[in-house]
This record gives structure tokens, sequence and C-alpha cells, in this order.
């Protein structure tokens, strides 16, 4: 396993982020990776993701949701979609660019509500990052539950 740093950052609100970083193994030109997890999910599920990728001349970033992992907040859901992509954005600008990744030598990884957030970013700040990658995104939840739609909307 690569070993990974664990540290937190504020977002825009002033809200604890927990992080994890897994730094470049081989010296190079300052790469990065930023990894979003599903919505179920933390940073300490991507760790399979680093070792199996293998790419040892990157470092790898993962932040846990609010509501997730070891980030403080309600279980579950954020205040709104539009605080998580603040908070890549902030969590981009104020802890990977300040250790000497330019944006342009980013790639960014979305799984399922991931994917969402990322292309939101990318969407909405424009940030010229070299890669997106999304991974099965969740542009339509299916629910099987019989009227789980319904109730949400209730909710």
């Amino acid at each position: 396993m690569r070993p990974c740093n664990e540290r937190s950052y504020k977002s825009s609100d002033g809200t604890e982020i927990f992080y994890r970083q897994w730094p470049a193994v081989v010296e190079g030109d300052n790469r990065a990776i930023v990894l979003l997890h599903r919505g179920h999910e933390h940073s300490g599920r991507l760790q399979h993701l680093v070792d199996e990728l293998n790419l040892s001349q990157f470092t790898m970033f993962a932040a846990d949701a609010r509501g997730h992992g070891r980030t403080p907040g309600r279980r579950g859901p954020a205040p709104g979609a539009a605080t998580l992509v603040r908070d890549l954005d902030r969590f981009v600008r104020d802890v990977i660019i300040p250790q000497g990744t330019p944006m342009e030598k980013i790639a960014v990884i979305g799984q399922s509500i991931g994917s969402i957030v990322a292309s939101a970013w990318v969407h909405d700040y424009a940030p010229p990052i070299r890669a997106l990658v999304l991974a099965a995104p969740a542009f339509k939840i299916k629910l099987y539950v019989p009227f789980a739609r319904p109730a949400l909307r209730l909710l």
C-alpha cells in the first residue's frame, strides 16, 4: 500500500474538510490527480485505486465530502451540490496548487456523485486542468424502491 498523509483544510464557510494525500514516489514535474469518491463512501476507500493505478510520479489527493468519513456534518448529503463544487475549488486552489502543482498539471477522476461534482466544477469555474475522467457518472439516479422518487420530493 502506498502511504498517505492525513490532513484537513478549511472550506469557504470555515468547515474543516478532511483529506488524504499520497505523495509521488518518483520525483517528477509536480503532477497531481484528484480522486472524488462515490456518494456513500469516503477518501479511505480510494486507497485501492491509488495502488492499482500505480502512477508513482503523481501525487494523489482525495477529500472526504461533507458528512462522509472524517469530515464533520450531517451524515449523508451536503447542504447542496454547489457547496460540494465550492469545496472542490477551494481544495484545488488552497491545498494542491500551493504545494507546487499548477492547474494545468492536475487531473480529476470522479466516481458516481463525484463525477457530478467534477463536471459541475469544470463547467462553472472552467479550470484549465489536464484531464477529467467521469467514472460511472450519476447523472440520473435510479431508485429501485417503490415510490422512492415521490417520497424524496415530499421530503
